[in-house]
């Protein structure tokens, strides 16, 4: 006999597509500027603490990604005639600007050899050869990976890979036992901000952090948070800048025929940059957006950008 769907599945789902229609596909039309048929969001440059650019009116950063549905919405952003889309976006920039910070061995190593960071930390935690690793344990290899820069919990990480508060205390364990360099960079930004009241990033950029000896456990443990993800999540804004200034001066300066010639850089989300080129040298263009993106900072371990030429910014990634 068929199973019937819970009740409670059927409420999320509705309330998602909902909330897709209403936020965006409704919303997003009614931005659509009458003269220039685009949509022109603000970019902020004080709002992030963080120093990321944040968008406004409509914000453009909130265009799901994490949900097959979600990233359909993208499809609507399509290139003007006689040109192309490319997406450019750093991979796995924060763990390789926490891999130079900590000057961790063994993830400098698994990113220098060009390895699937996530298979080789499972490999790492779990004491077996890469052949072996199963996909829950680099499932879990990838959740500690994102979640150490936010302080992941126990109860967070078990919640996320269903497994038992014990489970997910002996992942995190194990990590931290084999990753020593990263839970002592993890703890250096903490004492760093108790001893100066600030934090800052590869270049110098600060941040207050208040609370950080806060009688509240709550707050201080927020605090302690903050200084980490300050540092790591700033040096990656501090990136992405640089090659946003260095990118922006070859467009300006590109001379008929060159591949910059006639491209804009329209979007900067997190990570990721949306340039529109004209058709005949997309792909030229995008050999040449790679390459500046990658040489903007210079870590112990090689930056690298997943790029692509597409007529919307859906199949731009």
């Amino acid at each position: 006999p068929e199973v019937a769907t819970p009740i409670p599945a059927l409420i999320l789902e509705y309330r998602q597509l909902t909330k897709l229609v209403s936020t965006y596909l409704k919303a997003l039309a009614d931005d659509i500027h009458p003269r220039t048929g685009r949509i022109h969001a603000s970019f902020n440059q004080t709002v992030a603490a963080t120093g990321r650019l944040s968008s406004s009116d409509p914000n453009l950063q909130n265009i799901p990604i994490r949900t097959d549905i979600g990233r359909e919405i993208r499809r609507a952003f399509v290139a003007p005639e006689g040109t192309q889309l490319i997406s450019a976006d750093y991979s796995q920039i924060e763990l390789r600007i926490m891999a130079h910070l900590s000057d961790d061995p063994a993830l400098i190593e698994a990113f220098l050899a060009g390895e699937d960071i996530h298979r080789a930390v499972a490999a790492q935690i779990n004491n077996v050869p890469l052949s072996e690793v199963t996909s829950e344990q680099r499932s879990g290899a990838k959740m500690v990976n994102f979640g150490i820069v936010y302080g992941v919990t126990p109860w967070g990480l078990a919640r996320r890979l269903k497994v038992s508060n014990a489970e997910a205390t002996e992942i995190i364990a194990s990590y931290k036992k084999r990753y020593a360099n990263i839970a002592s960079f993890l703890d250096e930004c903490v004492q760093f901000a108790r001893s100066h009241g600030y934090v800052q990033t590869m270049l110098g950029r600060r941040r207050p952090i208040t609370d950080i000896d806060d009688r509240n456990p709550q707050r201080k443990a927020l605090a302690e948070r903050m200084a980490i993800n300050s540092v790591v999540q700033g040096s990656a804004a501090d990136l992405i800048k640089l090659a946003m200034i260095d990118l922006h001066r070859l467009i300006r300066e590109a001379k008929p025929d060159q591949p910059l010639e006639g491209t804009k850089m329209i979007l900067q989300i997190h990570d990721e940059l949306v340039f529109e080129t004209p058709y005949d040298h997309a792909v030229r263009a995008r050999d040449q957006i790679v390459e500046r993106m990658e040489a903007a900072m210079d870590l112990k371990v090689p930056l690298r950008v997943d790029a692509h030429v597409s007529s919307n910014w859906y199949d731009g990634k």
